[in-house]
């Protein structure tokens, strides 16, 4: 008796799933990859010196982040990080 309450709920699960929306699923409504920084503006930096960032004069927030160093999860939408390998040279930036 036990195998038909099992029925049920599976049957409820599957019946759930097949009602949610794909367009959510594929394009949810804020994507953190956006360009709220201007991030883009800023690739040029890419294999430059982490040091190159000390001389930059912007309004928004920036972050040099060294290789290994420890960063708060805060997520700043308008925040450029420029990251650094373990030899100082920017790897990646972007927005967060």
């Amino acid at each position: 008796m036990k195998r038909f309450t099992l029925l049920p709920s599976l049957l409820l699960c599957s019946l759930l799933s097949a009602c949610s929306h794909p367009d959510q699923a594929e394009h949810p409504k804020y994507l953190p990859d956006d360009d709220m920084c201007s991030a883009s503006q800023f690739q040029n930096y890419v294999g430059k010196p982490l040091t190159a960032v000390d001389d930059l004069q912007l309004e928004q927030p920036v972050r040099a982040i060294p290789a290994y160093a420890s960063v708060t999860m805060d997520f700043v939408l308008r925040r450029i990080n420029f990251l650094a390998d373990d030899k100082g040279i920017i790897t990646r930036v972007y927005c967060g």
